[in-house]
């Protein structure tokens, strides 16, 4: 053997002698960055396979001195508490005391947000005016209401009867998770005027954790009022449970949810001189369109949604690894889902009388009109209604999540998925009534979607998705959203800039195809609607600036129509053929100067067409109020007024037994502002209530305070609530 040979050989065998203790060492290496980003110590012995309880170990060498290993076999060593382990949180939701978070339909995602136990909004009960302009509401707590600003009213085709109640039910996108290091309660109730026509608002939310990764919790809201005016009784209820495991490989959703709502149904008033130029004794004096017939709406949802995944990691996982969200990994999941909603609509015949029904234009004067009906068709049983409908949904689907490298990457997350939904309509058709059976429709389809996202460091986020029916009912159905946002630095504070763009094209639903009932009768065939919508919008947190902008393209927009004319008498669905464009420009702007607070919030909206897609020129909701410590970090108040405001225009009204705004051409609705003023406080853990609603009731403008056609809007009233927060 030659020298060289001999050299060779000693070499080679010394590397591979080498080479497994190197490679051990770059993996550690790896474990040990890993371990550093996560926050641990980062010091000698971690990560190099010494045992799962070295982080909570203050002497690697035993309990004796240092460097006296001494005998440790009897003895019994201290497991640290475990620590949330999950791949859906990071170390700064894993810092905080308590949280809560939503999960995203589709994907397996989720939104996370903290407890609200603050002053912030707590005044506002109707919620629906906690964001941006709120909605054009019907009245009382609990009842129909609708979103100003067009883009922010919901468009799915599943029981579209319960959609005017989207701002109090509960569903599988609004269910809260919760994650609390220790058990967290609240109680809240509000009530306002007397007994006979009290409105009410009380909520229950419970939630504790089993393990750090393991929660459940209880969530009920309960809004009702014995209603102002005649036959406006509403009671609302909305309960979830949920439980969430969210662990490092594993996670499941789990969450039961029941809605129950009763409804008497007055139709409105006969005539908007009941209350802009006729003052009555009280409130429940004026006449209502319905009140004889003694309409009522009667809804029932019950739902079982479970939504589980499985993480797969590509790369090796250490003990310090609390999340995979730094590791590359395989997402498979599954989601379960059982929906029903009924709606029973009852009401008997009988005729109302107008006032001033009729204009007598040789008088100069309006003339009493009698024998007026709400409906013009009775098809099935001409003294009363009984109109049963029911939708039944069974929904599976399955994802995959590849992680290429980690959620913080340029490609953080690509996403594919499968679906199937089973639907099932029932409804009572002339026929039944005689053969004593309910018909049964039975519709099927199926789908497939993707997305991909990701992040270029704290400088910009990007997402794409994707959803495509390719046969059954909905076929052809398809939907792609767009979105980026850009983030800029000025001094640490950011300054945000996001735009989004959407494509969807969407089949009618099924009842705006097919209904038969007492009063409304059609079996349509329309095409599917189509949406382009483009978003943009700017934000300056540090400065409370937020500006936006809507521009929406909507072709074969499907409406309710209700012209009340003789080529056209009653309410009826149409099918716009032409398109309709809508422009919508958001501001909000808060100031403070010292301990006061001016919050403005502003929606401008222009309509290609108005008689298809009725908007107001401007809307807006003010609030200015003085907050100020009366003993420091003990007894904090707010005192201010809130006011609501939108210009004239021909306002949609409701139809009860469709359960659904409609257009109407007769009266305009608006150029009212709407006051109340407050007194809020929190002491320590208890907030605290007092407000008079529609302080300016009387004081100035036309009088005609309607958000909505035909419907008043309560008259001033005093509410009182309290709040409690129990956790340790």
């Amino acid at each position: 053997m030659s020298r060289l040979t001999r050299i060779v050989y000693v070499l080679c065998l010394v590397v591979a002698m080498l080479l497994p203790a190197y490679s051990y060492a770059q993996l550690d290496a790896a474990a040990l960055q890993r371990a550093q980003r996560n926050g641990q110590n980062g010091g000698m012995g971690q990560g190099m396979g010494m045992g799962t309880n070295m982080p909570g170990d203050q002497n690697m060498m035993g309990d004796g001195m240092e460097g006296d290993v001494g005998d440790t076999t009897n003895v019994k060593e201290k497991r640290e508490k475990r620590a949330l382990e999950s791949y859906y949180f990071n170390d700064t939701v894993r810092a905080l005391h308590n949280w809560l978070w939503t999960i995203d339909e589709d994907f397996d995602r989720v939104n996370i947000a903290p407890l609200d136990t603050t002053l912030q909004d707590w005044r506002i009960d109707y919620v629906f005016y906690r964001k941006g302009v709120g909605d054009m509401a019907m009245g009382g707590l609990g009842q129909s209401s609708q979103p100003i600003n067009w883009f922010d009213r919901r468009q799915s085709n599943d029981f579209i009867f319960a959609r005017s109640y989207d701002a109090y039910t509960a569903r599988i996108d609004n269910v809260p998770f919760y994650n609390c290091k220790t058990p967290f309660s609240n109680l809240s109730y509000l009530e306002s005027g007397q007994k006979r026509y009290r409105e009410e608002h009380f909520e229950l939310i419970h939630t504790q954790n089993i393990d750090p990764s393991t929660s459940a919790n209880i969530t009920y809201r309960a809004r009702s009022t014995m209603g102002q005016y005649d036959w406006q009784r509403t009671k609302n209820h909305a309960l979830s449970l949920g439980f969430a495991h969210t662990g490092k490989r594993y996670s499941v959703h789990a969450a039961y949810i029941n809605n129950l709502i009763d409804a008497r149904e007055n139709g409105g008033v006969v005539g908007e001189w009941a209350i802009a130029d006729t003052t009555f004794e009280m409130p429940s004096g004026v006449p209502m369109r319905l009140a004889s017939a003694k309409a009522e709406n009667h809804y029932r949802n019950n739902a079982i949604v479970i939504k589980q995944a499985y993480a797969i990691p590509l790369a090796r996982v250490t003990e310090y690894d609390f999340s995979l969200a730094d590791l590359p990994a395989v997402y498979v999941g599954h989601q379960f889902e059982y929906n029903t909603w009924s709606k029973v609509y009852t009401d008997q015949r009988a005729e109302y009388t107008n006032l001033r029904g009729k204009y007598n234009p040789e008088t100069g004067k309006w003339e009493k009109v009698d024998g007026l009906e709400y409906y013009d068709n009775w098809f099935i049983d001409p003294r009363k209604s009984r109109d049963s409908i029911s939708e039944r949904l069974l929904s599976n689907k399955f994802y995959v999540q590849v992680q290429p490298w980690d959620r913080d990457g340029v490609i953080s997350t690509i996403d594919g998925g499968v679906g199937i939904d089973l639907h099932t309509y029932s409804y009572l058709r002339l026929e039944d009534y005689v053969a004593g059976k309910v018909t049964k429709d039975k519709r099927t389809s199926w789908y497939m979607y993707g997305a991909t996202g990701g992040k270029i460091k704290r400088y910009a986020d990007w997402g794409v998705d994707a959803k495509y029916y390719p046969s059954g009912y909905r076929g052809g159905d398809f939907s792609m959203d767009g979105n980026v946002v850009l983030r800029a630095y000025i001094r640490e504070l950011p300054l945000i800039l996001s735009g989004r763009f959407k494509q969807e094209f969407r089949s009618p639903a099924y009842w705006q195809e097919n209904l038969f009932s007492n009063h409304y009768m059609w079996f349509n065939s329309f095409d599917k609607e189509s949406e382009t919508r483009f978003e943009v919008n700017f934000s300056v947190p540090s400065i409370a600036l937020e500006l936006g902008f809507w521009q929406g393209i909507i072709g074969n927009m499907i409406y309710y129509d209700g012209g009340r004319t003789e080529q056209d008498p009653d309410v009826a669905i149409k099918q716009h053929s032409d398109i309709v464009s809508l422009t919508s420009l958001y501001a909000r702007k808060d100031f403070r100067v010292a301990g006061f607070h001016f919050d403005h919030r502003a929606l401008v909206q222009i309509s290609s067409d108005e008689s298809v897609l009725p908007v107001p020129a401007l809307s807006a909701y003010l609030s200015y109020y003085y907050e100020f410590w009366v003993k420091r970090d003990v007894l904090r108040v707010q005192l201010g007024i809130d006011a609501r405001y939108n210009t004239s225009y021909y306002a949609p009204s409701y139809n009860p037994a469709l359960s659904a705004f409609f257009n109407q051409h007769e009266v305009r609705v608006g150029s009212y502002p709407y006051m109340d003023a407050y007194l809020s406080a929190k002491w320590k853990r208890m907030r605290i209530l007092l407000k008079y609603q529609h302080l300016n009731q009387g004081l100035f403008g036309n009088g005609e305070y309607f958000q909505v056609a035909r419907y008043p809007l309560n008259p001033g009233m005093f509410k009182i609530g309290i709040s409690w927060s129990f956790y340790d």
